[in-house]
């Protein structure tokens, strides 16, 4: 079988999640850069001209630019095999894709950007490998956009005790629950873990200063984030564990202990987002078929007393709205398990938070619909 191509990078937030997809589910696969003559002149174009990790050539020549994109082409490919079925666990793998592509940027940001002493030299490798031999002295200057990316997502100075506080506290809390299970919801991983593993893997679990931490403080974290990488179950922990979902769409508690945490930061910012979003729609006519980018303005809101402000990103919604486009097919029955189970982890309101224009996709794109 002829591999497909994924263009991506070792480092690349995004690249990890589709990555990680195509090893567990066995599809065969060789990795390139942007940067090859064969990527700007046949796959950009194809990707909507936006230069961006992870693309995925197919064997046709068929391009699909974006992770979750990624991941959906083959789930409908494959009958789903990578989505649970039950009601709970559905809208808890969609919640930790969300979660995970979207709610640990600042995390993943500082523990990469505000340790040079012990990630500089590790990231300039990284970068300068991403740039032709006659563009290096560009290396830098990548590196800093990155930087400033940080800085846009909430990471400042006055924020680095309370991403740290968080980020640590919720280290610990996946640690309890990958003690008890090798993936989110039982022996086999699910679009959650795929979406999780986008920050805790190339920034979190593989720059040198958060994997120390990692490894020093949530073994078992690493551990899956070992198990992600690697093709097969890879639980010999567990090895008396089904390779498949808990039954009777059980939800570990360790896994609402988590949620509980993680809601504290990402209830307020997804709140605020859309209201600065829904306003930004409101004041601009903005067409169908319209890109949507992947920031409109800026958000404030605050976390335990401390304000923030971060750029409010359209794409977070884009996926949300997954969830509650799934959450409204559920029966009337499991609609109400469902929303018990969201309001345990305090997360009751995302079902509500929408923005006033849906957003699908259009060649390769985000648009507006």
């Amino acid at each position: 079988m002829k591999p497909v191509t994924l263009f991506a990078s070792s480092h690349s937030l995004y690249s990890g999640r589709a990555r990680s997809y195509l090893i567990k589910a066995a599809i065969p696969f060789e990795e390139s850069f942007f940067s090859t003559p064969h990527y700007m002149q046949d796959v950009l174009p194809k990707a909507g001209n936006r230069q961006g990790m992870p693309t995925l050539a197919l064997t046709d020549g068929t391009v699909i630019r974006d992770g979750a994109a990624i991941i959906d082409y083959f789930e409908s490919e494959s009958g789903n095999v990578f989505s649970p079925a039950s009601p709970k666990q559905q809208i808890l793998s969609r919640l930790f894709d969300v979660i995970g592509a979207e709610g640990l940027l600042r995390p993943a940001m500082h523990y990469r950007w505000n340790f040079d002493e012990q990630n500089l030299a590790f990231l300039f490798q990284h970068f300068s490998a991403l740039l032709p031999r006659e563009m290096q002295e560009y290396t830098e200057k990548m590196m800093n956009s990155m930087r400033e990316a940080g800085r846009n997502f909430g990471v400042v100075p006055d924020t680095f005790e309370l991403v740290e506080s968080l980020y640590e506290t919720a280290l610990l809390k996946m640690n309890n629950h990958f003690a008890e299970v090798p993936y989110l919801l039982g022996g086999k991983p699910c679009i959650g873990d795929f979406g999780l593993l986008a920050p805790m893997y190339a920034h979190l679990g593989r720059d040198p200063k958060p994997l120390s931490l990692m490894q020093a403080t949530a073994i078992n974290v690493f551990r899956w984030v070992e198990r992600m990488n690697r093709p097969g179950p890879d639980k010999a922990e567990f090895v008396e564990m089904p390779a498949d979902y808990l039954p009777g769409d059980e939800i570990p508690e360790t896994l609402i202990e988590l949620l509980r945490h993680l809601a504290i930061d990402f209830l307020p910012e997804t709140q605020a987002a859309a209201d600065t979003i829904n306003q930004w729609l409101a004041d601009n006519n903005v067409e169908p078929g319209t890109t949507a980018e992947r920031a409109v303005g800026f958000a404030d809101f605050e976390i335990e007393g401390t304000p923030l402000r971060a750029i409010a990103q359209p794409y977070r919604f884009y996926l949300l709205a997954r969830l509650q486009n799934l959450f409204q097919t559920l029966s009337e029955e499991d609609q109400v398990d469902v929303s018990a189970m969201l309001a345990n982890a305090g997360l009751e309101e995302i079902l509500e938070l929408r923005l006033t224009r849906d957003i699908g996709r259009q060649g390769n794109l985000e648009v507006w619909l």
